[in-house]
């Protein structure tokens, strides 16, 4: 629980920052033509997914998605052996990204982005620390399935 409440905190720090020093849709250039640190307004869910809908509808389902993964979520880690896991550290971290962006729905009815990446034409969707958790969380997870299990199911089939 303390790296779900590392992340939380430097995501809400990192995104009062942002909204202080940048002026909304302005940016600051980190390393020319590839990083930039901007301020935007995501009214939807990744990649801006459903950001045209009806506000009220687009709230409620983000912020029910988003409870019943965080139930799903402590469960699983309430249920681990060992917190310090690899699956344990994972489920972690999307823990506390998934609580960073839930508080930015239900207080402001947006997330706020600010990490930019592109190259010349293209850009990737604009985003923060806490989809960096999520994202971290989800690799680390599939890493584990793919990885552990198959070792765990090696080692039974030896004995």
């Amino acid at each position: 629980m303390a790296i779900a409440a590392a992340i939380f905190l430097l995501d809400r720090w990192t995104k009062w920052l942002v909204s202080q020093r940048i002026a909304l849709f302005d940016a600051i250039t980190v390393i020319p033509g590839y990083f930039k640190i901007t301020h935007l307004r995501n009214r939807g869910a990744a990649f801006s997914l459903f950001a045209d809908a009806p506000d009220a509808w687009r709230i409620a389902m983000l912020v029910v998605f988003s409870v019943v993964a965080l139930v799903v979520v402590i469960y699983l880690l309430a249920k681990s052996s060992t917190r310090l896991s690899l699956q344990g550290v994972a489920l972690s971290l999307v823990l506390g990204g998934a609580v960073g962006n839930l508080w930015d729905r239900i207080v402001h009815g947006w997330v706020t982005d600010f990490l930019l990446v592109y190259y010349k034409r293209w850009e990737w969707p604009a985003f923060n620390v806490a989809d960096s958790a999520i994202c971290v969380g989800a690799v680390l997870l599939i890493a584990e399935i793919l990885f552990h299990r198959e070792t765990a199911r090696e080692a039974s089939a030896v004995n």
